[in-house]
């Protein structure tokens, strides 16, 4: 059965799981940018808090170094493991992030690709998929799952790069509200493209895109366009078990009470689904 969950900062670990224990909340999903701080030290923390707490951590979310704009003109040309500039250092850290994940027994890793090409034929895509599967390939090399955030490519396009790797252990991060955020699609319906492949959630919301430039508006999650009522329903129907994983990007007493309310959201369509 679906349960619902909050991402996490890899910071202070040990009291943010404690704190979402003090919400009911089950499990969770770890996010970090900060490469240097992956030490066998800090996993050994990770361990330690996840034993303690009890909070079941499906996917650890690893960010990469260099710059990052996340805008129409600028996010094509410094996100993920699409720009050539970026592409060789990122793949490293990456690499060290399964690693750490491996150490800290979690056993998805996500990430941002980027601006992956929609045409298959565009050299970029070939050289951004040689990149990829040098991180599936560590990730099977570990029993370990590598997966895709999705929001920056069309559902089409994610497909098929999922089928162009080739692997088993290739799967999706579904951020629900990215797809709105960057126009590429409703979530609901980006479900029947690629929900088969779905093992972890960003459970967000928020509204389309109303310039050629910027983003749409992230908002609390039931305040946007996604549909979740058709989301759970679809994802119970392809027998999806994972969690639902919360993420409300803003801070402080407001981001908590944001929070608490998808749980109850969430758990009201579980439970009706």
């Amino acid at each position: 059965m679906m349960k619902v969950g909050v991402l996490v900062g890899l910071d202070n670990i040990r009291a943010n799981l404690e704190k979402l224990k003090g919400y009911g909340i089950e499990c969770a999903q770890i996010c970090s940018w900060a490469i240097d701080t992956f030490t066998d030290e800090l996993a050994a923390e990770v361990r330690s808090a996840i034993a303690d707490t009890g909070i079941e951590i499906r996917t650890f979310w690893c960010g990469w170094p260099g710059p990052a704009s996340w805008t129409f003109y600028d996010g094509p040309l410094t996100l993920g493991l699409v720009p050539a500039a970026y592409r060789f250092e990122r793949t490293k850290a990456l690499l060290k992030g399964i690693d750490f994940a491996d150490k800290c027994g979690i056993k998805q890793v996500a990430t941002h690709a980027g601006f992956i090409p929609e045409n298959m034929n565009d050299p970029v895509y070939r050289d951004t998929l040689i990149a990829l599967k040098t991180l599936v390939r560590e990730c099977q090399r570990r029993d370990m799952y590598f997966l895709f955030e999705t929001g920056q490519e069309t559902p089409t396009t994610l497909l098929r790069t999922i089928e162009d790797l080739g692997g088993e252990n290739v799967g999706i991060n579904f951020d629900t509200g990215n797809i709105i955020l960057y126009g590429k699609g409703n979530p609901a319906d980006a479900i029947d493209v690629f929900g088969k492949y779905v093992r972890d959630f960003h459970c967000k919301d928020g509204l389309y895109p109303t310039d050629g430039l910027h983003l749409g508006r992230e908002v609390a999650l039931g305040e946007g366009k996604a549909d979740w009522k058709q989301i759970v329903s679809k994802m119970k129907a392809l027998g999806y078990d994972g969690p639902l994983t919360i993420e409300r990007e803003i801070g402080g007493e407001q981001q908590t009470k944001d929070i608490l309310k998808a749980k109850a959201i969430l758990e009201q369509l579980i439970a009706e689904a």
